[in-house]
């Protein structure tokens, strides 16, 4: 069971942190570089692409993590898969009180009409994704390493 679990969180942990690059390296560089009108209308575009995607792969991992703590064959990998778990729990929390509200307060706005704290706005998006995107590579980090311990 532990094996599974461990394919499962690696499976997901690795998906989330590819497209999480993928915003990082491609996608927030992009947005910025729009005039604000056009990035409503990108960003509006890109995030109905990731949902429910992205969320259902960061719980399943999430979970996968967690039940390491109670199924892990050894203090070893439960403790790493409690880590991993708290890493990705912080990557949903982050989403859920920081990403995603902004995610809406930009859907919401007229393009021809943005408010005057438009450019910080999308600045702090873009530093909370950069958190958020630091923490699942520290949980596929942690994660690797508890598949290291569970194979040797």
């Amino acid at each position: 069971m532990s094996e599974v679990l461990m394919l499962v969180a690696l499976m997901g942990n690795a998906v989330a942190v590819g497209v999480f690059c993928a915003t990082v390296l491609g996608g927030v560089p992009l947005l910025l570089a729009l005039p604000g009108e056009q990035y409503v209308h990108a960003h509006g575009f890109l995030a109905t692409r990731y949902d429910p995607f992205m969320p259902i792969t960061i719980l399943v991992t999430a979970l996968s993590d967690l039940a390491l703590v109670a199924a892990g064959p050894g203090a070893g990998i439960r403790v790493l898969g409690g880590a991993a778990g708290l890493a990705m729990v912080s990557v949903i929390t982050v989403s859920i009180t920081k990403n995603v509200p902004i995610n809406h307060w930009v859907a919401a706005q007229d393009p021809a009409s943005l408010p005057a704290d438009w450019p910080e706005r999308r600045s702090r998006w873009r530093r909370w994704n950069a958190i958020r995107s630091a923490l699942a590579c520290s949980a596929l980090a942690v994660n690797l390493a508890a598949a290291m311990v569970l194979v040797v």
